[in-house]
């Protein structure tokens, strides 16, 4: 019978120093071409749309998730891995932890890739599940020594982050603005569900690195092209999920697209990363296909002794 995994297993199994490595290694398989990871495909249902991304790791196992636009409240993601050899189902995970924790883990290995060696603190827009693991995987790979947040509610924001102190152990504090969040930061994340831009790029230092993991479409998009215009370095975790986007995303367009750069090719050296502390970089996370079922078949690897 399939595994089945619900959110508190995900949780209790999926530590972030775990989570960041699967998504390293499934960032590397897509370079070399071992994950097969097309862009997301979209079924309009009259009211709503299903929505579905897919992957394979090629002689070993595919598979997908899928989840849904109708706005129901107990509505849930599902995870389904296949067996790439008898093509039976190994295990199914439903619920929002493990694509939670599968963004946060390419937001990681981003920070880790991109941001100085000697990034300590970081400031967050938003305070929902997505600006969460972003902290939470970013604390796996920096020794951060202040977090700053901010977003809309008050309450929200003072909640993360004594949610930040209480289980990550590093001092957090919320401010009342944006500019304040960031201002000064090494390390900045933007994960708010805002359809305009909530940052003036002005206000980010030099050096600052940035994830970005809200809308970044044409007409909706959570930092502008000021952002665009002033980053030194531009990266993403699948082109061809940036270049398939309808409408476009702001940084698969002209003049942007061709300084776009592929995360697992930074990886893997075959395109340089950050070259200087003073420059700005933007990571532009739009969830590469097949890594929530990367981390589905580790964590069945994990709960099924070899």
């Amino acid at each position: 019978m399939p595994l089945l995994f619900a959110d508190p297993e995900v949780a209790a199994a999926l530590d972030a120093p775990t989570t960041v490595a699967a998504m390293r290694d499934a960032l590397r398989a897509a370079h070399e071409g071992r994950l097969v990871a097309p862009p997301r495909a979209a079924a309009a249902l009259g009211g709503g749309r299903m929505v579905l991304t897919a992957g394979h790791l090629v002689g070993e196992w595919y598979g997908y998730r899928s989840y849904d636009t109708f706005g129901h409240p107990e509505s849930e993601q599902v995870v389904v891995l296949h067996d790439g050899r008898t093509g039976a189902v190994r295990a199914v995970a439903v619920g929002e932890e493990l694509g939670s924790r599968r963004t946060g883990g390419l937001g990681g290995v981003a920070v880790d890739a991109l941001a100085r060696p000697d990034a300590v603190t970081l400031g967050v827009i938003g305070s929902g599940r997505q600006a969460w693991t972003q902290v939470w995987a970013a604390a796996a790979v920096r020794p951060l020594r202040e977090v700053t947040v901010h977003s809309r509610s008050a309450a929200r924001r003072a909640a993360f982050a004594a949610r930040v102190r209480a289980e990550l152990g590093i001092p957090a504090r919320a401010v009342g603005s944006a500019e304040a969040a960031v201002a000064g930061r090494d390390v900045v994340v933007l994960a708010t569900t805002s359809t305009s831009p909530v940052l003036d790029a002005a206000d980010l230092a030099p050096g600052t690195h940035v994830n970005a993991v809200g809308f970044k479409q044409v007409d909706r998009q959570e930092f502008g092209a000021d952002l665009l215009d002033r980053a030194d370095l531009l990266v993403t975790d699948s082109p061809a999920q940036a270049a398939a986007y309808a409408p476009p995303m702001l940084a698969a367009l002209h003049p942007y697209a061709g300084r776009l750069r592929d995360l697992g090719a930074v990886l893997a050296g075959a395109v340089p990363g950050r070259t200087g502390a003073d420059q700005i970089s933007l990571f532009c996370s739009t969830g590469l296909a097949g890594t929530e079922v990367f981390l589905l078949d580790r964590l069945v690897r994990a709960a099924v002794p070899a």
